[in-house]
């Protein structure tokens, strides 16, 4: 095994690699659940898509996907206090068996883009009653982050939008036109983790640098010590 030192400082090689490779980790293995951080807000009768998508792109065609409202209650008189969805995708397909019934035709998911990891819900004329927060969750997902939630503000005094598909405030980019910005954010990481491993070397090269140094000197302050005792005792 090699070492960076002298013999008054060691520091092994396989630390180096382990600190690297605990870095560079997270960026090749981590998938990030993104909603919205600031509400949505639209008119009466508009149609909204609530904005979920994974980071970087993942195909969850596979996988199931729950869209609910996490601030409901179950209903007391249900023994089995069962859960209804706004949206529940499974097996490749809607269940509309397990959806609340206000929501029922109302609600659809963007199928073709969820190869490329867009899981956002779209809701068709929403009204006052379907204020509140939705919960994206996908079970399965590999990762440490598997919900994210959207807030949907429904304002009657909202200016209706020039759209009916998405309120003016906000845009939920198409899975297609987002993948530049996506790169661009993997590439970042990768380019950070690059600039912090390189600065790890730097730091232990300067360490065992001013180490062999220190040592050196040391030596010869040691040498001159024992020879001026050996010229006293002349």
């Amino acid at each position: 095994m090699r070492w960076f030192s002298s013999s008054s400082y060691a520091f092994p090689l396989w630390t180096l690699i382990l600190c690297s490779a605990f870095l560079i980790a997270p960026v090749q293995g981590e998938v990030l659940m993104i909603g919205s951080n600031l509400p949505i807000i639209a008119a009466p009768g508009d149609d909204v898509i609530l904005p979920c998508h994974l980071e970087p792109m993942f195909d969850v065609q596979g996988l199931t996907v729950e869209w609910s409202k996490p601030d409901l209650k179950p209903d007391p008189s249900d023994r089995l206090s069962r859960v209804e969805y706004v949206h529940l995708y499974r097996d490749r397909k809607e269940v509309p068996d397990m959806k609340m019934a206000s929501y029922f035709r109302r609600t659809e998911l963007f199928m073709d883009a969820m190869k490329h990891g867009n899981i956002s819900l779209k809701i068709l004329n929403v009204s006052e009653e379907d204020n509140g927060r939705y919960r994206c969750f996908i079970p399965k997902l590999r990762s440490r982050v598997k919900a994210a939630v959207v807030e949907l503000v429904v304002d009657p005094d909202f200016a209706k939008t020039s759209t009916t598909e998405m309120p003016l405030h906000f845009q939920t980019p198409d899975p297609q036109d987002t993948t530049p910005a996506n790169a661009g954010r993997s590439r970042v990481s990768v380019v950070a983790v690059v600039i912090t491993f390189m600065s790890v070397l730097v730091v232990v090269a300067f360490s065992a640098c001013f180490s062999r140094c220190l040592h050196q000197k040391l030596n010869v302050s040691k040498k001159q010590i024992k020879h001026k005792h050996v010229v006293s005792s002349c």
